[in-house]
């Protein structure tokens, strides 16, 4: 009974790398609203799988080893295939059409960020209650967004291609920033012990209902400014 118990954490957390690994094949099949449905149910399987290990005392290292290379699939790899089809999608004209052929490959940086952001995660003591960088879920969910919801806008022009490289570099600068960002973990529900998880959820919610699939774009950089504006107060 007890080898079952130890072993649900671990279940969910291969669920979450199932998922990953569905929404990096929908990826390279173009399939953008799939492969944010998956990435989705990816960060879902994530918060559960330590939830479940907290509430059934059931902590591994073999867990925690896992959990780390399921994320790098749903959250390093599955976004950085969404990001190098929408580079292959993409018009090259002028001094960018003998690019046409590398950039795509530039997509594979979040990937590599995303790991060197786990690997720093494991390690840091100082990340229990909130986070030192862009957690790699939210990450995964603006890319993955940005494929489903507005895709055809960074299809038009080679100025878009510069914009999304810009784009790539600072993401995955701001993985493994040493700028600190709030976590959403509720130790309650008292408005003066999580005011500002409150406050992200009240911009959340309108943005989810106007913009629907794309929301996740503007709620991830609502996510990063509120963090910075945090940051720079407490300084």
């Amino acid at each position: 009974m007890n080898c079952i118990k130890n072993n649900i954490p671990n279940f969910v957390t291969c669920l979450n790398l199932f998922f990953g690994c569905l929404a990096a094949i929908m990826a390279f099949e173009a399939n953008y609203e799939g492969a944010l449905l998956c990435i989705i149910l990816s960060a879902v399987a994530d918060f559960f799988d330590g939830m479940l290990a907290r509430l059934l005392s059931a902590h591994s290292i073999i867990g925690k080893d896992l959990d780390s290379l399921a994320d790098n699939v749903s959250f390093g790899f599955a976004p950085a295939v969404i990001v190098y089809s929408l580079f292959k999608e993409m018009h090259y004209t002028g001094f960018m059409e003998p690019l046409a052929v590398y950039l795509p490959y530039t997509a594979f940086l979040i990937s590599i960020f995303s790991a060197l952001r786990l690997a720093k995660f494991n390690n840091d003591t100082r990340q229990t209650a909130s986070f030192i960088g862009l957690p790699v879920p939210a990450n995964a969910l603006f890319w993955a967004s940005m494929g489903a919801g507005m895709n055809e806008a960074f299809s038009s022009s080679s100025v878009h291609v510069v914009e999304l490289l810009v784009m790539v570099c600072l993401f995955s600068y701001l993985l493994v920033s040493p700028i600190p960002m709030f976590s959403l973990k509720f130790k309650n529900l008292s408005w003066s012990s999580n005011k500002v998880p409150f406050l992200f959820l009240i911009v959340c919610l309108p943005l989810i209902i106007c913009l629907g699939m794309g929301s996740f774009v503007f709620i991830i950089v609502w996510y990063i400014l509120l963090s910075l504006l945090i940051a720079l107060k407490k300084k």
